[in-house]
């Protein structure tokens, strides 16, 4: 069979096919873009707790647990007691095994909104006391002491372990004295879920993390769905099926 010489002249494609094969590769370049863009780094995230937890007058504990894993993080306690020589009431802060919280010597820091928690600051085991106030009757005399006498709105450091790493989180509490004896009022907590970031006192969400406003700014607005080789082997009518999605429901979380 004879076989015909000189090279071989380029079949020339239909306008229809041409168009088909050029919106193919655009619709498999935006979606290996959309792949990179998902293979990134884990992006930092703040998981925040609104609560309403009032511990009054009496002896009372609080069990928190940040993460909502199962496991106590930090005990808050709130005591009352008297003896023939003298009473005594005093707020504190008991980190479980293994975790601290911020302070100085025996106290615990009344952070204010703003600061950075974690890094190079002072954590210690045995600096959790918040406050206190002692009574003697033989003197008639009562000492009062520590960081969170009577304040409002301000932060609890606190550092603690997830399976083993460390991580940064804030407790927002209300400390009233009257008659020598302590009310506090646990109005939230939060915690990073990046391993050793710092986060900020008052800090509900990360950089990463769209505002609430943002969200309800946008509503019903679709978003790409991972496009498949048969809508793509269609060109442009794959392509507007790809693109058609369901509206985004925009939940807001409470702060």
């Amino acid at each position: 069979m004879n076989r015909p010489s000189g090279p071989r002249r380029a079949a020339q494609l239909s306008e229809s096919t041409n168009h088909q094969l050029h919106m193919y590769a655009l619709a498999a370049s935006a979606a290996g873009v959309g792949v990179l863009a998902l293979s990134g780094p884990a992006q930092a995230k703040i998981v925040y707790t609104p609560a309403h937890v009032v511990l009054g007058n009496e002896s009372y504990h609080y069990q928190l647990d940040l993460n909502h894993g199962g496991v106590t993080d930090l005990t808050l306690s709130n005591t009352y007691s008297n003896d023939i020589v003298r009473w005594f009431s005093y707020a504190q802060a008991s980190p479980a095994r293994g975790n601290v919280v911020e302070g100085i010597g025996r106290y615990a820091s009344a952070l204010r909104p703003g600061v950075q928690i974690g890094g190079r600051n002072h954590f210690r085991a045995d600096g959790n006391l918040m406050a206190g106030t002692l009574y003697t009757y033989s003197h008639n005399q009562s000492h009062k002491t520590g960081k969170w006498l009577n304040v409002h709105g301000r932060y609890l450091g606190i550092k603690f372990q997830i399976k083993g790493k460390s991580h940064y989180g804030w407790a927002r509490l209300n400390v009233a004295e009257s008659r020598s004896r302590f009310t506090l009022v646990l109005t939230g907590y939060a915690f990073e879920t990046i391993p050793g970031k710092p986060i900020i006192a008052g800090q509900t969400k990360g950089p990463d993390d769209p505002s609430v406003e943002e969200s309800n700014a946008m509503p019903n607005q679709p978003t790409p769905a991972p496009a498949t080789l048969g809508a793509l082997a269609m060109g442009a009518p794959g392509l507007s099926v790809w693109r058609r999605k369901e509206p985004v429901v925009a939940i807001a979380s409470s702060s």
